[in-house]
């Protein structure tokens, strides 16, 4: 096991990782920038680095500064969090031959999930269900194009193979739309990617989000732990996530789950990772791999007893998975809200001092955060200030615990998306589980059209 692990990222997963790291009798040092020098975690790491300036591409970014702090406090390995350089191939290359272990997936994994187009074909050759669409990126002919359209049948989604997070895709309903289309998301893709290759998906009109949750070591094992619902998303962010997923079976579970793990030991993969779905109409379609540990991991830890982030910093060490799938037994529900500093309704940012701040408690409330009454929330970062997750028997009780815990937390000086979090728990649509990717959407224009003035 590691003596000593630096964490290259701010915010509640900096706190997360801190403390699975003591947990483990690791000691920590915490990489930050210097809008982040006085936060509970900096103050609660065996040591600290100022890595540089709030921007990110000053700090949290800047590889040659995070690698520059491992070295001078001696770290063995580098654990990424999310966002930021955690499915970075570059990154997670520099870090291993600069001496550290990437507390992720090696970096030729990283390059192989990070394109849409060969993740999916890896996903097609270990059998994992996919969207009906182009067998690879899309020639450059357009009657070629036409052709492959019209085999997949219209509507149809474009998605740029360097894409993710919602970015570089576009809809198109009808052949007439198709070539113009392609060569606007071509050229969004080149600046955003800098990779210009997009290819062709069925699109699916009124999809669940459900993702697979795994783990994989070097040695040829790998489990899963279920599966997640992330279908309330705004702008393709997940606001709202549980698990299990209301109204999948258990012979789903087992297949779709068992499918993910063969693809991990097919590709080699190791540490954490997610299989994102697309699920309509009883049928599950792979749409991408996210190759390092999810925001919504909680929840899943809740209904598995597992600790993932310890599960991750042991296998990067190279020990081997202390569960096989048998044991993994999945009890009770999950519910996660993520909390951000912004404006309910319109989703502006508040950034400023938090006044005051009460938690929830009570029994199956789990919250994480890195905020205190006095804390400071800059302005350079993503609006997140943590996570309240609910666990209950069953989805009901879950869900009735998280409408007492968003009653309870209090927090003031910012705005927070409390309120919406509260209305949506008490939404007929959701409580009955008849959600889709679209619906918090069309949720949020329905209330627009609706409000006075």
């Amino acid at each position: 096991m590691f003596d000593k692990i630096l964490i290259a990222n701010r915010g509640e997963i900096a706190l997360r990782v801190l403390r699975a790291c003591h947990e483990l009798g690791i000691k920590t040092v915490v990489a930050h920038s210097e809008a982040d020098r006085d936060t509970k975690y900096v103050k609660l790491s065996d040591e600290s680095v100022c890595i540089g300036p709030p921007p990110p591409a000053h700090s949290y970014l800047h590889i040659p500064a995070i690698i520059a702090a491992a070295e001078v406090t001696r770290a063995q390995a580098i654990h990424p969090g999310y966002g930021f350089l955690s499915e970075n191939a570059g990154f997670s290359q520099c870090v291993e031959e600069s001496g550290f272990v990437f507390i992720g997936p090696r970096a030729d994994t990283i390059r192989l999930m990070g394109d849409k187009v060969s993740a999916r074909q890896a996903m097609q050759a270990a059998g994992v269900p996919c969207v009906p669409g182009s067998d690879g990126a899309l020639p450059d002919n357009d009657k070629a194009v036409l052709r492959i359209a019209g085999k997949i049948g219209y509507p149809l989604l474009i998605k740029a193979a360097a894409g993710g997070g919602g970015r570089g895709m576009r809809v198109v309903r009808q052949a007439g739309e198709l070539l113009d289309a392609i060569r606007i998301t071509q050229r969004e893709a080149d600046a955003a990617f800098g990779n210009a290759s997009v290819y062709l998906e069925q699109y699916l009109t009124a999809p669940r989000h459900i993702e697979f949750q795994v783990l994989a070591d070097e040695h040829g094992n790998a489990i899963h732990l279920g599966e997640r619902d992330g279908s309330m998303q705004r702008r393709h962010q997940k606001v709202i996530e549980e698990a299990p997923a209301p109204g999948i079976s258990a012979a789903q579970r087992k297949k779709i789950g068992a499918a993910c793990a063969d693809a991990c030991r097919r590709i080699g993969y190791r540490g954490a990772g997610t299989f994102e779905f697309l699920y309509q109409d009883g049928e599950f379609y792979f749409i991408e791999m996210n190759t390092r540990v999810q925001v919504e991991h909680p929840v899943t830890e809740m209904i598995s007893g597992i600790d993932i982030v310890q599960e991750q910093i042991r296998v990067a060490a190279g020990l081997p998975l202390r569960y096989t799938q048998e044991q993994v037994v999945l009890r009770g529900h999950a519910m996660e809200c993520r909390l951000n500093a912004e404006d309910a309704f319109s989703f502006i940012p508040s950034p400023g001092r938090i006044a005051h701040y009460h938690p929830a408690g009570g029994p199956g409330i789990r919250i994480d955060s890195h905020i205190y009454q006095g804390y400071q929330v800059p302005p350079h970062y993503d609006s997140m200030i943590g996570k309240l997750i609910a666990y209950g028997d069953d989805r009901e009780q879950a869900m009735a615990r998280m409408r007492g815990a968003l009653r309870e937390l209090s927090i003031s000086g910012i705005d927070t998306n409390i309120a919406l979090h509260q209305l949506l728990f008490s939404d007929p649509g959701f409580i009955a589980g008849r959600t889709s990717i679209h619906y918090l959407e069309q949720w949020l224009a329905d209330r627009r059209q609706g409000a006075p003035g």
